[in-house]
C-alpha cells in the first residue's frame, strides 16, 4: 500500500478533550516529535513539516506577582475577547495616554502619521458596528435580559455584517430583530411588541426583519411558550407561587386539549393568570393583567371564558 500524501493546508490535529492524557501524533506519518511556533502559534511535526494544530491558545494559570515590577514583567496584555465590543475587544489603539513621552522627537511625525490612520480606518470600519452594539446593550438592559443575549446578539450582528445582510436596513431594526431572536432562543423571550416599543421599530417591520435574518443565518428559532412568559408577568403581579403553578397546570391542560391553536403567548398567560387567580381567591384586575402583558382586558375576559369552558371549569359564582 502506497503513502498516503496530505496537504499540509488540510490536516488539521483535534486534541483530546482529556487534556491530562493528551497524545500527540502527526495524522500524516505518525511522529510524535513537533516543535511549536509561538509566533504563529503553531504545532509542527518536525519529521515532515505538517502542521498539525493552528491557533492554540495558551491555557495555564495567569503568573502570579507579588510587586509592581513583578506584575509588569509577568502580566499578560490584552482584554479578554468578547464580540460586544468593534473588533472583539482586542484591537490595538495607538496614542493612548502618555506615550508621546516615549518617543523619540525625529520620529513623532511618523507616529502621528500612523494614529491618524489608524483612526480614519476605524471609523470607517467600525462605526456602524458601534452604533449596533450600543443599541443592542441598551436594548438588553431596557428590557431585563442576561448578558449572555447581549454576547450573542453582538456575535450574530457580526456574522450578519459578513454575509451582507445589513445593507438597505437600519441598524435599529436588525439589533431589535437579533436581541428577539436570541432571547427567544434563550427560553427567556419578550412579547415582539415590548421589543418594538422599547427599539422604536414597527412590530410588522420587525416580524419581517427578524423572520428574513433567522432565514440567512440558518437560525433555528424555538417556539414560544405561553408558560416561558408565565414566572416574569407573576412576579410583576405579585401572585403567590401556588397561584403561579395553577396557571401553569391550566396552560398544560389546555395544549392538551389543543385550545392554544391561533392564540398569541400573551392572550393566553394572561387568560391562564386571571382565571387561577379568582379560582386561588387572589383578587387581581383584568386591567392589572392586561397591563402587564400587554393585551387588551376584552382579550383577558374572551381567553377567561374559553378555558373554562374549554378545560370544563366550572363557575362557583
Amino acid at each position: 500500500m502506497g503513502e498516503v500524501d496530505v496537504d499540509c493546508e488540510d490536516a488539521r490535529f483535534e486534541p483530546e478533550k482529556d487534556r491530562e492524557e493528551e497524545v500527540f501524533s502527526c495524522p500524516n506519518c505518525g511522529s510524535t516529535d513537533f516543535v511549536e511556533n509561538s509566533a504563529k502559534a503553531e504545532l509542527i511535526c518536525r519529521d515532515c513539516g505538517t502542521v498539525v494544530d493552528e491557533n492554540r491558545v495558551e491555557e495555564s494559570a495567569s503568573p502570579r506577582a507579588f510587586s509592581a515590577e513583578e506584575r509588569k514583567k509577568k502580566a499578560r496584555t490584552g482584554s479578554p475577547i468578547t464580540y460586544t465590543k468593534a473588533g472583539k475587544g482586542i484591537r490595538t489603539s495607538i496614542g493612548k495616554g502618555g506615550e508621546m513621552r516615549g518617543v523619540a522627537p525625529n520620529k513623532r511625525g511618523q507616529y502621528y502619521r500612523m494614529k491618524k490612520w489608524q483612526n480614519r480606518i476605524g471609523e470607517s470600519k467600525d462605526k456602524k458596528m458601534q452604533t449596533a452594539l450600543r443599541e443592542i446593550g441598551r436594548l438588553v438592559d431596557v428590557l431585563n435580559l442576561p448578558q449572555t443575549v447581549k454576547e450573542e446578539a453582538s456575535r450574530l450582528y457580526e456574522k450578519a455584517i459578513e454575509n451582507d445582510l445589513i445593507k438597505g436596513r437600519r441598524i435599529e431594526r436588525v439589533s431589535a430583530a437579533l436581541v428577539y431572536i436570541v432571547a427567544r432562543n434563550q427560553r427567556i423571550p419578550r412579547t415582539m411588541k415590548e421589543v418594538a416599543d422599547e427599539s422604536g421599530v414597527d412590530k410588522r417591520k420587525l416580524g419581517q426583519t427578524y423572520r428574513y435574518i433567522a432565514k440567512e443565518l440558518e437560525l433555528g428559532i424555538k417556539p414560544v411558550k405561553p408558560e416561558d412568559f408565565l414566572p416574569r408577568f407573576s412576579e410583576e403581579l405579585g401572585i403567590s407561587g401556588e397561584t403561579q403553578a395553577q396557571a401553569r397546570k391550566y396552560i398544560l391542560d389546555a395544549r392538551k386539549e389543543n385550545l392554544l391553536a391561533g392564540r398569541s403567548p400573551g392572550s393566553i398567560v394572561a387568560a391562564a393568570i386571571y382565571l387561577a387567580s379568582e379560582k386561588r381567591g387572589e383578587k387581581v384586575t383584568q386591567t392589572a393583567i392586561a397591563d402587564t402583558v400587554g393585551v387588551t382586558e376584552v382579550t383577558v375576559r374572551k381567553g377567561y371564558r374559553d378555558l373554562m369552558e374549554g378545560l370544563e371549569i366550572e363557575d362557583e359564582e
